[in-house]
């Protein structure tokens, strides 16, 4: 399954920094129903993002 950065739509390939969030203590803070990916670009720079189910913004 193909994964994206969550912030920036970024292809999530070989990228050793990037997280995928698949445990439960990852998932939505929220509503804790999605999973989601970063890259390691926008996690240096704390880059916004939005849960697609609940809208919830992060990361702060």
């Amino acid at each position: 399954m193909e994964k994206n950065c969550i912030s920036c739509k970024k292809k999530i390939v070989n990228d050793p920094g990037s997280a995928t969030f698949k445990c439960a203590t990852f998932k939505c803070p929220q509503c804790a129903k999605y999973e989601l990916t970063r890259c390691t670009n926008c996690r240096s720079k704390a880059a916004k993002y939005a849960c697609p189910g609940c809208g919830f913004t992060g990361p702060n």
